[in-house]
């Protein structure tokens, strides 16, 4: 068997190399083999170095490509980097907070993460920043608005399948909840939403972004206990970051209108 793998000739060698590729799913090796190849016997690689390249590669592809479906299960509206963020605009907003928060260490530990600030001072950018960046670090994570959660808690009660669902909302490593204050929820819905966070509750992170500080969220959830019970949850161990009431898009808007002008 050795000898005949020895008299095997280039184009039998290429052809063996790509199907054996195929059958073990490897197809980063695939698409990189014939120039690996080549580049390896103009620069004298040990069959040790060769190798290693080829494996890390698709190591690395494949670390991508779970990143990719990672960030796709999480259903972000819109991608949204920490790097795009413009703390010049918004100096409420500490840059080195962020960036321990970007460690993912909070969402390790399962704590949670509550960003408080009026319309257009970068709430949800920092949320979904924050959301892909453990989602590229290797966590679960699912993205979803406060009312989008709610009717989908209640459709879900109506065929009675609330508790898978609330269990499926449970596992992930992180759940964002955006726009939570801008709509009052009667108190079915507000009951489900707080089964949700009890279901979480010191196993894994949950992170919110609110337009109301917690002393209004009264107008979200009617029922007082309760509200204090949701507030409790989320802000037990909890980062807060408060992004302030002064909109840099209405800002950017001005500016640009503004300029037109000129």
């Amino acid at each position: 068997m050795t000898a005949a793998h020895h008299a095997l000739t280039a184009q039998a060698s290429d052809a063996a190399i790509d199907t054996a590729c195929r059958m073990l799913r490897l197809p980063t090796m695939r698409a990189q083999a014939t120039d690996t190849i080549a580049r390896a016997e103009r620069e004298g690689l040990s069959y040790a170095g060769f190798l290693a390249e080829l494996l890390l590669a698709e190591c690395e592809d494949r670390d991508r490509r779970r990143a990719e479906r990672r960030i796709r299960a999480a259903h972000f509206p819109r991608e949204k980097s920490l790097r795009d963020f413009d703390y010049s605009a918004n100096p409420n907003v500490d840059p080195a907070v962020i960036h321990s928060l970007a460690t993912c260490e909070w969402i390790t530990k399962g704590y949670p993460l509550c960003l408080i600030g009026d319309s257009g001072t970068g709430k949800s950018h920092l949320l979904i920043g924050l959301g892909m960046a453990a989602a590229m670090a290797g966590y679960r994570v699912r993205y979803t608005t406060a009312a989008a959660l709610v009717n989908e808690l209640v459709e879900a009660a109506d065929d009675k399948q609330l508790g898978k669902t609330i269990a499926r909302y449970g596992r992930v490593d992180l759940l964002e909840i955006d726009e939570l204050g801008y709509l009052e929820l009667d108190r079915r819905g507000a009951e489900m939403l707080f089964q949700v966070l009890t279901e979480r509750e010191e196993k894994n992170s949950i992170a919110i972004a609110s337009n109301e500080a917690f002393t209004g969220w009264s107008k979200t959830f009617s029922d007082p206990r309760l509200c204090a019970a949701i507030v409790d949850r989320l802000t037990f161990n909890a980062a807060l970051i408060e992004t302030g009431t002064e909109s840099y898009r209405l800002a950017r808007t001005k500016a640009n209108r503004t300029n037109g002008t000129k």
